[in-house]
């Protein structure tokens, strides 16, 4: 069983295929053919037994009153009369001369009356024949009429029958197996396709390899090689992305590492350094090693595409907001923030985590609190029940650097010598799009830049204890 079992496992699928339909058909055919066999065989019999019963009424009206003996011997042509003969139940009333059909003690049973009528196979002076044997009633009692007719025309037309549906019955077998074979080469060729594609794509890792798709066929197999396509398309930008990540990240963290080297080769021969000069070596040694740990962080934030699903719960939104305005100006206080949360957003939630929508909003606000000088304007903070917006009073987005905002390691010209990685922006837009939310940047009317956070349709749901409005 075990070795039948990996020979099928080891049997490829177009030959399974073929198998199967080739199989199937011909088992019709071949069942069809004995069916047609069977037919054919009960009606020439049974036309057989209709002349017998013909020439058995012939023979009882041609030799009314007639005694026991041979009426008709002529069986040995085919065109001839049914050879006929009566026989008694007795065997002392039988006549002098011989019989020309065996006479049996089932004969005499009939004759007697004892037992019905019955058709027999035998062979006569070389000649197949069949006989009826049926009581006589042409005058008298206790006699059987025995009448035969030849029956090589319906063996002959028998075995004629026979060999023409043993020859289709092998031409439909043949026929099965070159259709099923086609069948299953037509029918699997897309499979084949997606086959060698996924080989291809495996020996070479280029994910840019797509199956050629036939024009205005929607079959399975045909939607089962666009679904490889859109796979094989969403596997290329995700490869694309870790490439472009990996390089960007390679780039950014090479100066900041060329930075802590230097500072610490620098260290190294502090003994010929001033105490001045140690503690600002020092100094900018615990700077750039927390410059370096905040963008590996970060790095590692981005490389994770989905939020962690036992985490999700409903988060209320108001008072998230609220501690995340208060920790921003805790943590740039020469930032004046203003928060306004709209009534209605008093009991708004949004599912999802709560520790990574909170690093959304401080992304946001220390993004708005680095383009803000000390002392200026305040950076708007504003809760509906729809969005959440962001609005500085800075320099505002240029029109060429817009589309970029939200590119990993991207900076605009104005914001290089600023502090910052480029990855806050990124980073938030992942979390945004990971709670289903959608984050956007624009330049606002009268300066500044204004980033909106367009919650999904199904986050107002009532939170217990959310707070009306705060500034």
């Amino acid at each position: 069983m075990s070795g039948r079992r990996r020979l099928k496992d080891r049997t490829p699928l177009r030959t399974r295929l073929a198998l199967l339909a080739s199989g199937t058909v011909a088992l019709i055919t071949v069942g069809v053919c004995v069916a047609s066999y069977a037919v054919i065989r009960y009606e020439l019999g049974h036309q057989l037994d209709l002349q017998l019963t013909q020439a058995a009424t012939l023979a009882t009206q041609q030799n009314r009153d007639e005694g026991p003996g041979v009426k008709d011997g002529e069986c040995r042509y085919l065109a001839a009369p049914a050879c006929a003969q009566i026989a008694p139940a007795d065997p002392a009333d039988d006549p002098k001369g011989a019989y020309l059909l065996p006479v049996t003690d089932t004969t005499r049973e009939v004759a007697a009356g004892t037992r019905a009528p019955y058709y027999t196979n035998l062979t006569l002076q070389g000649h197949r024949v069949r006989m009826l044997t049926t009581p006589y009633t042409g005058g008298g009692r206790d006699k059987a009429l025995q009448v035969a007719l030849r029956s090589d025309t319906a063996a002959r037309g028998l075995r004629q029958a026979t060999a023409l549906l043993a020859a289709i019955s092998a031409a439909g077998v043949a026929l099965a197996a070159a259709g099923g074979y086609w069948i299953s080469r037509r029918g699997l060729a897309p499979v084949a396709r997606l086959t060698a594609t996924a080989e291809r794509i495996a020996a070479t890792r280029d994910a840019r390899t797509r199956i050629d798709l036939p024009p205005g066929r929607r079959d399975e197999v045909t939607r089962l090689a666009a679904s490889f396509n859109t796979m094989l398309g969403e596997l290329e930008d995700s490869v694309t992305a870790r490439r472009r990540l990996v390089a960007d990240a390679s780039h950014e963290l090479r100066t900041p590492l060329t930075a802590l080297r230097t500072n610490a080769e620098l260290l190294a021969r502090a003994d010929r350094l001033t105490p001045a000069q140690r503690e600002r070596a020092s100094s900018a040694l615990g700077r750039q090693i927390h410059e370096v740990t905040s963008l590996v962080n970060d790095l590692i934030e981005l490389a994770r595409d989905e939020e962690p699903q036992p985490l999700v719960e409903d988060v209320a939104l108001a008072p998230l907001v609220t501690h995340a305005v208060e920790a921003a100006h805790a943590h740039w206080p020469q930032v004046t923030f203003t928060l306004t949360v709209h009534p209605e957003a008093a009991s708004t939630t949004l599912p999802g985590v709560p520790s990574r929508l909170s690093r959304l909003l401080a992304n946001l606000l220390g993004n708005a609190a680095k383009f803000t000088p000390p002392g200026g304007a305040p950076v708007e903070v504003t809760l509906s029940s729809r969005d959440l917006t962001v609005r500085d009073h800075g320099p505002g987005i240029a029109p060429e650097d817009l589309p970029y905002v939200f590119d990993r390691f991207y900076r605009a010209e104005a914001s290089r010598a600023l502090p910052g990685s480029g990855l806050g922006l990124a980073m938030a837009q992942q979390i945004a799009r990971a709670h289903g939310a959608e984050l956007t940047a624009e330049r606002a009317l009268g300066g500044g830049a204004l980033f909106r956070l367009a919650f999904p349709p199904a986050t107002a749901v009532p939170a217990a204890g959310a707070p009306a409005a705060g500034t």
